[in-house]
């Protein structure tokens, strides 16, 4: 090629997004409002999903919530099993087992969670998104209002629209606030005096006004440009990832059509996929030649009949229901959140022209191109043998978590002490870890081969719910027993039922034999 030869670009889609112009100023996207069987699982899915974000807050153990996760107090309930910061460690296994199935997830399904899953998605798209539908209508009965002069009727739905956003927003925040504080809470912010709450007030404020400033306005924003997921997906999807894909092999060359034509054209059987596009060319090519037109203005009529077209109809359907404003026949893009709604769209134009349905659907690159999908790559086994590995050590790990943890350490800077002619003793720091849902007494019992006793400091410790009682007490060893300066002794942990809570070890100073 002559270095002085232009290039052309094939893919400058990707130099720009749909939502921004070429001055930078944000472009409106206002979709059509989609419908189809993906559509309607989707909705039947964030029905599921809103009724569980909603409903868990409500529902209690013992009197706590199922969920809570308290960063303030740092205090965590999963599921009715309360973590304290000494189970730090398995917060963070957790997590990342939880980054490593995402990973996976992704590899193999690109961004399946985003469209069906992610709470901005549901959030938008099931909730705001269709109480916009409902009071300025579908997407040019939208258009048409915002380049409307200011009338009352205006003036009434945009802001009713905004209103109930509103109104939304605080249903929202109040909602994930019951998370982090609890319910209970929650009730006496709103409840009570302003006086005795205003941190939380205020906190309910900002909540608020965030959630309303992102679906209001930021809207697709959020997913195009601010999302880290969307950010990660183009460096996790490869050829074989399973993402919404158009069929380019079946759909080009696109052209539109008339519906005389679409009628007098063949429908394509159900078979292979190299017999298929025969199938579609030759009814293409006979339609041509019956029309003497390609439906493309400026095309010369027998060049027309010579070439066979695709698929596609170039309707712009996919584009119109889009809600982040792409041409999913680009190919893959960083702003699709794989929502289906071009499927919907694309299968109801097909069915209407006497096609078969699947032109934009879920597959790979690979399998599009050649007909074959292969899920289980060398990459998505090694991730699946690591997410294995990790799933494993979490469930040992929590298998093995007691509910009360009890630590023992010899007060610094303090040597053994003699008791008596027979005994010595240490002077020991204790800190009793509740991490259930009722008050705890316990009391503890030297265990092992060396006579010896313990004396508590002050009374036996009680540890409320979820709360660390501290204290301190003596072990007193025989120290005709002790075999070296350092002896490891084990001391066992008992509650008022006399069951065994927890074991512990620590180290008892003795003198140089």
């Amino acid at each position: 090629m002559n270095a002085t030869e232009p290039i052309n670009d094939q893919e400058d889609y990707r130099d720009k997004i749909a939502t921004v112009d070429e001055s930078g100023k944000r472009v409106w996207i206002y979709p059509k409002k989609p419908k189809g069987w993906f559509t309607d699982a989707r909705t039947y899915v964030s029905w599921i999903l809103l009724a569980f974000l909603f409903g868990m807050p409500f529902i209690k153990v013992n009197g706590d919530p199922l969920l809570l996760f308290n960063v303030l107090e740092r205090k965590f309930i999963l599921f009715g099993i309360t973590f304290m910061p000494q189970d730090f460690h398995l917060f963070v296994l957790a997590m990342l087992t939880f980054i490593v199935f995402i990973v996976l997830f992704t590899v193999v399904w690109g961004r399946l969670f985003c469209g069906w899953v992610c709470p901005q998605t549901i959030f938008m798209e099931m909730v705001f998104r269709k109480i916009e539908y409902w009071i300025e209508g579908d997407a040019n009965a939208q258009r048409r209002l915002a380049k409307a002069p200011w009338t009352t009727q205006k003036i009434i739905k945009k802001a009713g629209k905004q209103a109930i956003f509103f109104l939304i927003a605080v249903l929202v925040a109040n909602t994930f606030l019951a998370y982090i504080i609890g319910v209970d809470e929650v009730i006496k912010i709103a409840t009570e005096p302003l006086s005795l709450h205003w941190q939380g007030f205020v906190a309910m404020i900002l909540f608020s006004g965030a959630f309303y400033f992102v679906f209001s306005y930021l809207r697709e924003q959020v997913c195009v440009t601010i999302c880290p997921y969307g950010r990660l997906q183009g460096v996790m999807l490869d050829k074989n990832s399973i993402v919404v894909a158009y069929d380019f092999v079946r759909g080009e060359p696109r052209g539109k059509i008339k519906k005389n034509r679409a009628a007098a054209a063949k429908p394509a059987s159900p078979s292979p996929l190299a017999q298929m596009q025969q199938d579609v060319a030759a009814a293409a090519a006979e339609t041509a030649v019956a029309d003497c037109d390609t439906g493309q203005p400026g095309e010369n009529p027998v060049e027309g009949m010579k070439k066979a077209l695709g698929d596609c109809i170039d309707c712009g359907l996919c584009v119109q229901v889009c809600p982040t404003g792409i041409d999913i026949r680009d190919g893959t893009q960083l702003e699709c959140i794989n929502c289906t709604a071009c499927i919907d769209a694309c299968d109801e134009v097909m069915v209407k022209v006497d096609r078969p349905t699947g032109l934009i659907r879920y597959d790979s690159y690979n399998g599009i191109e050649s007909g074959t999908k292969k899920l289980f790559t060398p990459r998505v086994i090694a991730y699946t043998a690591v997410l294995a590995l990790l799933v494993v050590v979490n469930i040992v790990l929590l298998a093995s978590r007691t509910s009360v943890e009890t630590l023992l350490l010899r007060t610094p800077g303090t040597l053994y002490q003699e008791v008596d002619e027979t005994y010595i003793s240490n002077l020991y720091n204790y800190q009793v870890i509740n991490k259930t849902q009722a008050p705890l007494t316990v009391t503890f019992k030297l265990i092992g081969d060396i006579p010896g006793q313990i004396r508590l400091v002050g009374q036996a410790p009680t540890a409320e719910a979820g709360q660390v009682a501290e204290g301190a007490l003596f072990i007193d060893l025989d120290k005709e027993a002790l075999q070296s300066r350092k002896t490891k002794v084990f001391i066992e942990v008992y509650n008022t039922e006399g069951e065994v809570i927890d074991k512990v070890k620590t180290n008892f100073l003795g003198p140089v034999k």
